[in-house]
């Protein structure tokens, strides 16, 4: 069986969770060089090379396309009509055209998200814990990836309904990093949340010190932000979408059609708080946070 593997960052962004993937597959039957060939491409943050990519491993005429991010899928999808894809990470399936619905993809895809929609409720619920005051928000993305402005949008449309402003602003670069800040200080910002988007975290230490140097409170969609010394990180558990992902592919293998999958919304969701972080900024946790956190950096 040849899987392929379509992937918007570099090889060693995502190593750790591609690892995920293959013990899975282990564990389902599935050997490298035995029974398993995988064909890998990587877009190295280049997303106008994702199509050519994605031409590229259809013509290996692989038996199933594992596509990353909601770009990966659609160019995916754009290469193909007929060979099976599962899309994992993709923002909003059914908004971004990927799928018919979630329940009936309908088509030759179908995958897992780390539902990012509903994620952005609970940021804002988050910003409004941390500093109940907040009038307007940063979130710090990758702009030119459609995916990722579909969560701005959710994330917009959310903050307005509680009478709260939000602006999006690019962060895939140190110098886009540092106009981010000067934006955020210049429209005096209450609080940050950083997207999830890989093409961010070469940035994070860059992200993590900004935000303690200009002192807004910050909320991260990675726990390798909070691991790096920000305040708090609260996302879905991306290594279970992984996970399934390679479940997906077992069951497309077997003979399973995309079209009558369930495209599947993530449900678990992870919070790391660095109190040292809080400490520094003065700001007082509230027991609800402190609670609800899966994992506490003193």
């Amino acid at each position: 069986m040849r899987v392929a593997i379509l992937d918007d960052a570099d090889e060693g962004t995502r190593s750790q969770l591609w690892a995920s993937f293959r013990k899975r597959l282990n564990e389902l039957g599935y050997a490298e060089r035995r029974n398993l060939q995988i064909e890998a491409r990587f877009a190295r943050g280049e997303l106008q090379s994702l199509d050519g990519l994605a031409v590229e491993l259809v013509a290996l005429k692989p038996n199933v396309i594992v596509a990353v991010t909601t770009t990966a899928a659609l160019a995916a999808k754009k290469a193909t009509a007929d060979i099976p894809i599962i899309a994992l990470g993709a923002a909003d399936p059914v908004q971004s055209g990927l799928v018919a619905s979630l329940a009936r993809p309908g088509g030759n895809l179908t995958g897992a998200s780390p539902n990012q929609a509903e994620l952005a409720s609970k940021w804002l619920q988050l910003v409004r814990d941390l500093v109940p005051d907040a009038k307007s928000l940063a979130y710090v993305t990758d702009r030119g990836n459609p995916g990722e402005m579909l969560v701005f949008r959710d994330l917009q449309r959310a903050a307005m309904a509680l009478g709260m402003s939000a602006i999006a602003l690019d962060g895939v670069s140190s110098r886009a990093v540092d106009q981010a800040y000067a934006e955020i200080v210049a429209n005096r910002a209450d609080a940050l949340i950083v997207a999830t988007t890989t093409r961010l975290l070469a940035q994070r230490a860059q992200l993590v010190d900004g935000a303690a140097r200009v002192r807004v409170p910050a909320i991260y969609a990675r726990k390798e932000y909070a691991e790096a010394g920000g305040l708090l990180s609260y996302g879905s558990d991306t290594e279970a979408v992984f996970t399934r992902g390679a479940d997906y592919v077992d069951r497309v293998l077997r003979g399973a059609k995309p079209a009558d999958l369930p495209f599947e919304m993530a449900s678990t969701f992870r919070m790391v708080l660095n109190l040292k972080t809080a400490e520094a900024l003065g700001l007082r946790i509230p027991a609800a946070i402190r609670i609800r956190a899966d994992e506490v950096i003193q």
